[in-house]
């Protein structure tokens, strides 16, 4: 064999944050035939991801429609890539996480008899119903997966409880490799609000708030938790990338709407995300990668959610739960705002999730996998 041929599947921004950078280790390697596949379950916001680190994909199968179910994502994903398989026939398709998109595309190559690499293996709540559908999803894709990079040891630990031994490798988390080429220390905002705010004197909140099970009576206590933040701590000002789902845009604006202090934005790019969180005091989220991305950046987390499938942050003392319940939320965060020694504690905790060289353990690995290399990867960490 004389090249890999292989692609990378992805479909949503997050997905595509850490994604991109090792679709470009890739095809920066001689091995490798990188080829890219897009499924555009998020449009928009996936489009400004490719276009920051300038990939451009072989295959874009812009499926995304107004108020998109479960079902018709994972059909079209799955009878999408069918085809793409069926044309391009490569040797691996990687995927990432815990989207639909991620479940459909190693479906999709499992029923083509084609072998499967999953990207950040091992996350796990033991909830099926949190976060839904993603614990189910990336449990569906270890059990049909053939090689297994996970960011962490815990995430290694995880997989072997379910007898997945063979095909591990431990990589860190390919978002700490995306950090490297986003932030920058002169950033010029595209909304010129966010260039007006005082970010040294302020003490900046920076929000995210979409996931599925947080519809409802918990979105409503996390928005009612962020004004009573806002009205108690004058010197906060609180930064909000709402996303669009019609459900989180109807909650943001009903609850935050009107606030001198609080700024509902459009969702960014990501290296305007990424250069904000820099910026910021401290995160407020139930994103699964900010809780990645911000420790690495001395930012604390508080995680709007009732559990993470990233224990790991707990541990190291980068992210605290904040859980869905108003007191709880508005307890912890007024505890960081107002107690410098607890804020620093978390600031100076260590990044457990990588040190900026997953891509290349990745390639490594597969390389390894394909006898095209002698050696497999040093794990990260050792």
């Amino acid at each position: 064999m004389n090249k890999i041929k292989v692609m990378t599947i992805f479909g949503t921004r997050p997905e595509a944050i850490k994604m991109a950078p090792l679709a470009l280790e890739l095809a920066s390697r001689p091995e490798f035939e990188a080829l890219c596949c897009v499924t555009a379950q998020h449009r928009e916001m996936l489009d400004s991801v490719l276009n920051i680190f300038k990939l451009k994909p072989d295959y874009d199968l812009n499926i995304m429609q107004p108020r998109q179910t479960l079902s018709a994502i994972t059909s079209k994903c799955l009878l999408g890539v069918e085809e793409v398989l069926h044309e391009a026939k490569p040797d691996l398709v990687l995927v990432h996480g815990d989207t639909s998109t991620t479940f459909a595309g190693a479906l999709a190559a499992f029923y083509s008899h084609t072998a499967v690499g999953h990207v950040e293996a091992g996350l796990r709540t033991y909830d099926k119903w949190s976060p839904f559908p993603e614990e189910m999803n990336r449990k569906m894709v270890g059990a049909i997966a053939d090689l297994h990079f996970c960011p962490t040891v815990a995430n290694r630990d995880n997989l072997a409880r379910e007898n997945i031994t063979k095909g591990v490798f431990l990589t860190g988390n390919t978002v700490i490799d995306a950090l490297q080429t986003t932030v920058v220390k002169d950033f010029t905002f595209a909304e010129d609000a966010l260039n007006q705010i005082d970010y040294v004197n302020r003490k900046v909140i920076l929000v995210t708030c979409h996931r599925r099970e947080n519809y409802g009576q918990p979105m409503t206590n996390i928005m009612t938790a962020l004004r009573r933040i806002a009205d108690a701590f004058p010197q906060v000002e609180l930064i909000y990338p709402v996303h669009l789902s019609p459900v989180v845009q109807e909650a943001a604006h009903k609850y935050l709407d009107g606030h001198p202090r609080i700024h509902l934005i459009a969702p960014l790019a990501v290296d305007e995300m990424h250069n904000l969180m820099a910026r910021c005091h401290l995160v407020m989220t139930d994103s699964g990668g900010l809780q990645e991305e911000a420790p690495a950046l001395g930012k604390p987390v508080l995680v709007l959610r009732k559990e993470t499938e990233r224990p790991e942050a707990v541990a190291a003392g980068t992210v605290r739960l904040a859980g869905v319940e108003e007191e709880d939320i508005f307890s912890m965060a007024s505890e960081l705002l107002s107690n410098q020694a607890e804020y620093d504690k978390m600031a100076h905790a260590v990044n457990p999730y990588g040190d900026g060289q997953a891509c290349s353990r990745i390639a490594d690995a597969i390389a390894w996998h394909f006898g095209l290399r002698e050696t497999a990867p040093e794990p990260f960490g050792a």
